[in-house]
């Protein structure tokens, strides 16, 4: 079934560079927000993954890179909170970046700067140590994360310039 999903992109890939057009203008084509998830969750093994804060860069095993432009209006951000280890992040790799509490289960609740509330809810870190979110863009948000009796807050924001990987949440 995996090796079904990356035959099937690699067949959107080559179809596309076939009638010409830009591989990095195919987003209407492939379900972005499924892709990477499908990368986070380990249902695509094959190839790489990467995430920016404006693009999701793939590449197969033969090293052919494939570009998508993410949604205008949302950003993606991934959290590994920790207690003992991290490493530092700036844009996250869907398949190389390890966080330390792998399939552990946290309370989180995120505010943006006017009040609203957009996420209150008890979320599963995947097996790699993160928890994948979609925000709205070009905003700042006041996240607190709770495991057990141990607690953390940042501030985080979704602005063209910033990082897709948050590895600085330490719970204590």
């Amino acid at each position: 079934m995996k090796l079904k999903l990356v035959l099937a992109i690699l067949s959107i890939s080559v179809i596309l560079a076939g009638c010409g057009q830009d591989a990095s203008s195919n987003e209407n084509d492939v379900d972005i927000k499924q892709l990477v998830k499908d990368y986070s969750t380990d249902e695509i093994t094959e190839g790489s993954a990467s995430i920016t804060s404006e693009q999701l860069i793939t590449q197969d095993p033969d090293g052919n890179e494939q570009v998508y432009d993410l949604p205008e209006d949302e950003f993606f951000v991934s959290i590994a909170p920790y207690v003992n280890q991290t490493h530092p992040c700036a844009n996250h790799s869907l398949t190389g970046c390890q966080g330390e509490m792998a399939e552990e289960t946290f309370d989180v609740y995120i505010e943006d700067q006017d009040g609203n509330v957009m996420v209150d809810e008890e979320v599963e870190a995947f097996k790699n140590g993160f928890f994948d979110l979609w925000l709205p863009r070009d905003r700042t948000y006041n996240v607190t994360i709770k495991h057990g009796n141990k607690v953390v807050e940042q501030e985080v924001s979704t602005f063209e310039s910033d990082g897709t990987c948050i590895t600085t949440m330490q719970l204590s």
